[in-house]
């Protein structure tokens, strides 16, 4: 991993793997979530190629924190990285609560990324055609219930919910995360995945919640872009069984981004999906232009 100065004399903590002369794949994580890769959709990128590049958004891990940020603040950072790399251009994607963050990417640094993955990723919060939790598990009704009300109410609920997550196994993540986890995804969620993820929660935690309540907030205000900014092709994935991410977010981000090939998968889950489908994912945004 690699720490790199940002705007505001932050630093930003990166990792890059795979072949040096490939096009930089920029993957944005989950929420919570810190560097260290999912390594199905590292290989994946390997394989076709890529540098997999991976950083811990502001406020996790060792990233310096952007209190208040929005989810277009993330778009700076990219350019840094990039810069950094000495990448003109790129492919984005973003897995979850990263997938806001992906799109801002894409929106605002559109002479820079070929073309933007989003898997099981949030839709705005607000709208009149979109009932923001309707379908989520239990545990992400509270989490963003307290979001709403403000980050007095938001902090002491995830410090206590990151207190069983920095530090357990498998099995505990499963039963920390029992009620957002259908069959589909508790089925997948052993060995190297339920690894991974443990691996990004640790990370991103290690210093705090700062990163963690900072995305909350910044999901359930405005982004600061328009989806109509998109003008790289863009494609969405997401599973009917998803308890994190309901399915109806997916709908809605088919139905309002410009041109965007859509995968409304059933039977598949929040991490079934991006599991499951990696290969098939990764070979679509390869071929765009």
């Amino acid at each position: 991993m690699t720490m790199i100065e940002v705007d505001g004399g932050r630093v930003l903590d990166v990792a890059v793997s795979g072949p040096s002369d490939g096009v930089p794949l920029v993957f944005h994580h989950g929420t919570p979530g810190g560097v260290p890769p999912f390594r199905s959709i590292q290989r994946a990128a390997h394989e076709r190629g890529l540098r997999f590049v991976t950083f811990s958004r502001a406020g996790y891990g060792s990233s310096t924190r952007a209190a208040g940020r929005e989810v277009v603040d993330v778009v700076a950072d990219v350019r840094a990285v990039l810069d950094h790399l000495g990448a003109e251009r790129c492919l984005v994607s973003g897995w979850s609560g990263g997938g806001p963050h992906a799109l801002a990417t894409a929106a605002r640094l559109a002479g820079r990324v070929a073309g933007v993955l989003v898997i099981a990723g949030v839709a705005p919060h607000g709208l009149a055609d979109l009932d923001f939790m309707a379908g989520m598990g239990e545990e992400n009704i509270v989490e963003f219930g307290h979001a709403r009300r403000g980050e007095a109410a938001l902090r002491p609920y995830l410090e206590q919910e990151a207190a069983g997550l920095r530090d357990t196994d498998a099995a505990g993540l499963v039963a920390s995360l029992a009620s957002i986890l259908p069959p589909v995804d508790r089925a997948v969620l052993t060995d190297e995945l339920g690894d991974d993820m443990l691996a990004s929660f640790a990370e991103g935690l290690r210093s705090g919640v700062d990163g963690w309540v900072d995305d909350d907030l910044a999901f359930v205000r405005p982004w600061g872009f328009s989806l109509d900014e998109i003008t790289v092709p863009t494609f969405v994935w997401q599973g009917s069984e998803d308890l994190m991410v309901p399915f109806t977010h997916g709908r809605w981000l088919a139905a309002h981004i410009p041109g965007v090939v859509a995968h409304l998968e059933q039977g598949e889950g929040h991490l079934s999906i991006a599991v499951g489908a990696a290969d098939r994912m990764l070979d679509e945004l390869v071929r765009v232009p």
